[in-house]
């Protein structure tokens, strides 16, 4: 029930039904109108603040805070984000991917651990063995335990929890820049190039090599979802 509650609001916040600066309406009337309590209201409206998407004041009431303030790594706003303007979420999610994984990849040539660098020989054999099943049933999960576990080689935790924070985000990604045909096929000898230069300990190569798996996913988003050219 709870988690009903914070989606509905979530998702009318997300799609403008309240706008950054107004008041939810009245709790009596907006708990009738969603058919809850209103202590499981005022459960949700605390995990949306707790979000930064709604400001609790005792005099002036509950009033909806600009995207700038929402936390865009939260797992739910992401969600909302990708039901919402899919888009910009995919645009946002790959200038976050040109912005940290070549490094990732660069920083795991010099850090990973043999055990790092067997996960990420592990995963693309998940990949490739999905790549030829009918319909790649667990592709997407095995492309996204790859790109994990390289933010994992990187020996920066914060770059793993981040991997971890925007699995939601890059899962969106992936489905959409994988329906292309080719373009699974095209994307294994790249995923592979990273590993061997991972292995080999060579940043320029490992890093130059994500790139590539990042552009070549752009231009596959581009032809799927009309996303806007750079």
């Amino acid at each position: 029930m709870h988690q009903r509650v914070v989606d509905e609001l979530g998702r009318r916040i997300v799609g403008g039904t309240w706008h950054p600066g107004q008041p939810l309406p009245v709790e009596d009337v907006l708990a009738t109108e969603i058919g809850v309590s209103r202590g499981a209201l005022r459960e949700a409206v605390k995990a949306l603040a707790a979000k930064g998407m709604l400001r609790v004041r005792p005099r002036t009431g509950t009033r909806v805070l600009p995207p700038e303030h929402w936390n865009h790594l939260d797992r739910d706003v992401l969600r909302w984000q990708q039901s919402g303007d899919s888009a910009a979420l995919l645009r946002d999610t790959s200038e976050l991917r040109r912005i940290v994984e070549p490094e990732a990849a660069r920083l795991a040539a010099g850090r990973a651990a043999p055990d790092e660098i067997r996960a990420l020989y592990d995963a693309l054999a998940t990949m490739e063995a999905a790549a030829v099943r009918p319909g790649r049933d667990g592709y997407v999960e095995a492309d996204i335990t790859f790109h994990r576990a390289l933010l994992d080689a990187s020996g920066n935790r914060l770059l793993g929890s981040l991997g971890r924070a925007v699995d939601v985000a890059l899962e969106h990604s992936f489905a959409v820049s994988t329906q292309t045909p080719g373009a699974v096929e095209a994307s294994l000898p790249a995923h592979r190039a990273v590993v061997e230069a991972v292995e080999g300990g060579d940043p320029a190569a490992a890093s130059s090599a994500m790139l590539g798996i990042i552009a070549a996913a752009e231009q596959e988003i581009a032809k799927s979802s009309g996303l806007p050219r750079r």
